[in-house]
This record gives C-alpha cells, structure tokens and sequence, in this order.
C-alpha cells in the first residue's frame, strides 16, 4: 500500500471522470487534495466534503482557467498556501474537439494545444520550485493512447497528447537524479464525459442506440471490448506515487484493453 498521508495532491480537470477517480484514489491513500475543474458551486461544495468525510482528509477547490497560465501559477500557489506543501501534480485537464485538419477551426486548435499541452507545462513549471526545495515529487501527465498513434479528424487532440509525452520525458530527464518523478498514463477509450459525446454524436450520425454506439467505438479500437475505468487509472496514478516506481521516469503507460498491442 502506498502511504500519502501528510502529502497534498493538485489534481486537475479532477471535478467528474478521469481526474475524479484518481483524485478519490489519492485520498484513499491518505492525500490531502486539491480539486479542479468547472461545475455547479454547490455540487463542487458537496463535492469537496464528501471526499474529506469519506477519507478523512483535507480537500479544497480551485476553479483555475486551465487555458490562463497566471490562473494556473495561482492555483499552484493556493495548494502550496492551503497544505504547506505540494506533492503530487496529476496534469489531467482535457477538452477535445473532432473536425478535418481544414475544416479544423482555428480558436478550436487553439484551444486545445492550451488546455491539453500548454497547461501541463505551466503546472509543472509551477510545481517543481517547491519539489525541488523539499526533495520528493511525483508529476503524472494523463496523456492518452492518442499521444502514440493517430486518428483521423483528431488533430489538434493527437498533437497535443504527443506534446505531452514529449514534455514528460523532457521533464523527467531533468530530474532523473532527484527523488522526483515523471511519468505519463496513457488511456484508451475511457467512460468519461468527453467520451459519452463521442459516444452519443456516433448514435446520431449512424441512427444507432447509445449502447449500439458504445460498442461500435470500442469494437473499433479497444480489443478487451471494455472501457478502461477512472478507478483503475487512479490506481496505476498510486502506484506511481509508490516506492517500486521511484526508478520509473519518462514512461508513457498504456492503459488501452489492447489498442496499442495491435
């Protein structure tokens, strides 16, 4: 078992989906958290003390623009501010949007290298002063099967999630003589919000059911037939905060039911 306890976690995007189901592990390990992302002020209220009931640790939010990056510096500070401390990063925030690369509208572009590459640059440009200066870390990028291989009309998506994987083994070579880490997970098709888009713009187009539609996506790429859940992905996040993954820097972890085995 990894022991969090008297650490903090930043996790971004961290409000629904992937980003919350690797924000709970963490605190089932004892972390201290630090949420964001958008929604309601009173679910993201109830949100923050559901979390802090059920494992008995701190949790607060921040609602940073992850296309700002004085947003971002400021939210990094405001976890620093709140626990002392910052030890965990979890660069999770994403948006995706699908179209040709010339039917591919520019503000779109724009916005995704932002939210999905930029972001996690700035967080951990953020996060490692204080790292360094307290000698332990751990930077997990959530970048995607598609920071490996392509798929048509995801341009700005795939370009973005190759951003990170690059980033990370950058960073991780950086620090690859200190007890700080950085490593990136990979997931394949993923129950999310984002994806339940996907999934629904599917039955429409092909006048499918959603279940019809769901299946189809998956059959197409992911070989399990079965969506990688954000409970497993915030497990494999916790083993990478853990001892045995302490020599583990610049990896890119696939998570994908067999995508990438193809």
């Amino acid at each position: 078992m990894t022991n969090l306890k008297g650490k903090a976690a930043l996790v971004t995007g961290s409000t629904s989906g992937i980003g919350l189901g690797i924000a709970r592990q963490l605190a089932g390990q004892g972390a201290d958290l630090m949420l964001n992302g958008f929604g309601d002020a009173a679910y993201i209220a109830d949100l923050c003390q559901s979390l802090s009931t059920e494992f008995g640790v701190r949790v607060a939010h921040n609602g940073a623009d992850m296309s700002k990056p004085a947003e971002i510096e400021e939210m990094v500070a405001a976890a620093e501010a709140a626990y002392g401390r910052l030890d965990v990063l979890v660069n999770n925030a994403g948006i995706q949007h699908v179209a040709p690369v010339d039917a591919f509208p520019v503000e779109r572009w724009d916005a995704v290298i932002a939210i999905n590459l930029s972001a996690v640059f700035h967080g951990t440009r953020a996060a490692l002063p204080g790292m360094k200066a307290r000698g332990w870390g751990r930077v997990i990028n959530i970048a995607s099967v598609h920071g490996l291989v392509a798929s048509v009309n995801k341009s700005a998506y795939v370009a973005a999630k190759h951003g990170v994987i690059g980033l990370t083994k950058v960073t991780a070579l950086e620090l690859a003589e200190t007890d700080i880490t950085c490593n990136a997970i990979c997931p394949g098709w993923v129950l999310t919000p984002l994806v339940q888009k996907q999934i629904d713009a599917l039955a429409t187009s092909r006048n499918l059911s959603v279940e019809e539609a769901g299946r189809e996506l998956l059959s197409e790429k992911q070989p399990s037939k079965s969506f990688v859940t954000p409970e497993q992905l915030g497990e494999l996040a916790v083993f990478l905060c853990s001892g045995a993954a302490g020599n583990m820097r610049g990896a890119a972890l696939t998570m994908d039911g067999g995508w990438t085995a193809q």
